[in-house]
């Protein structure tokens, strides 16, 4: 895996679900794909079946929230974690396992510590955690080349996913320097 990756807030789950279902189409592989969002109503939102299974072992919790369906039933390693200072979050793919992996939420400061050491500036990384305060979706893909941020970008754009930034930019997300206007 990569460590460039792009970045991105949605508003709602139909959103991520969409997102995550057009980077599946684009090729992206589900190992590359994370998701991270508030576990508000233990999961209830995607608990129809799609035939899919969390990964065992994924994370404490996992169990107790459902299983995942729809448009993120395809990605891995999806669980339920809580992160001290936010509470119960759901997450999957790379994300999950920096969250979970070595208790970095615990001990670098939540998910903005996780996302610092995943390569996102701090700054971001702040701005991304109050988003999903917020109750808003974080979503990201790992990337090997430039074709392939462009690609996801473009992507996020289309579904208006806001906030867009990857870890080869050095600068303030998307939607703080510019309106998203193409």
């Amino acid at each position: 895996m990569s460590n460039k990756a792009v970045y991105g807030i949605a508003s709602s789950h139909s959103q991520a679900e969409q997102v995550v279902r057009d980077l599946k189409n684009a090729g992206f592989s589900s190992n590359d794909v994370s998701v991270l969002f508030p576990d508000k109503e233990g999961t209830r939102d995607f608990a129809h079946e799609q035939h899919t299974k969390a990964p065992e072992g994924a994370a404490t919790g996992a169990g107790a929230g459902g299983v995942l369906g729809g448009g993120l039933g395809w990605l891995v390693g999806i669980g339920a974690l809580a992160i001290p200072g936010l509470g119960p979050f759901v997450a999957a793919g790379p994300i999950m396992a920096a969250l979970s992996g070595a208790a970095i939420g615990a001990t670098v400061g939540g998910v903005s510590g996780a996302l610092i050491g995943m390569g996102i500036p701090e700054l971001e990384a702040k701005q991304y955690e109050g988003k999903l305060r917020a109750g808003n979706i974080l979503l990201s893909v790992h990337t090997e080349n430039g074709d392939e941020i462009t690609r996801a970008k473009k992507i996020f754009e289309a579904a208006n996913v806001t906030d867009i930034s990857s870890t080869s930019e050095s600068k303030a997300p998307k939607s703080e320097r510019t309106p998203n206007v193409r």
